[in-house]
């Protein structure tokens, strides 16, 4: 399930590989602006699929000229993103930006 909320996606439901092509098909339809936060708090249940999803969906985003930012994520998925070393990848508004000093 996706609800858009001006500039954010709420998502719901299972991310896994099971139903990741659609999801993926789905959010990517989705991203059509700068500034979007696609917040996970719906998710149910996630597996290793869903990693991979949102590194895709920011690399489109990217490609778009777009900034795109994550909330809520499920504890399911920040760990399995810091298992594989790509949790610095995914940006959060839910995490306080680094001092650059």
């Amino acid at each position: 399930m996706i609800e858009r909320r001006d500039q954010r996606l709420a998502l719901g439901g299972t991310i896994t590989f099971d139903d990741a092509l659609a999801w993926r098909e789905a959010v990517l339809k989705e991203i059509d602006r700068d500034g979007l936060v696609i917040d996970l708090a719906g998710v149910e249940a996630a597996d290793s699929a869903a990693v991979s999803l949102l590194l895709e969906w920011q690399r489109e985003a990217k490609t778009r000229g777009y900034a795109l930012r994550y909330a809520n994520l499920p504890a399911t998925i920040r760990s399995l993103a810091e298992v594989y070393g790509v949790g610095a990848l995914i940006p959060t508004i839910d995490t306080p930006p680094t001092d650059p000093a």
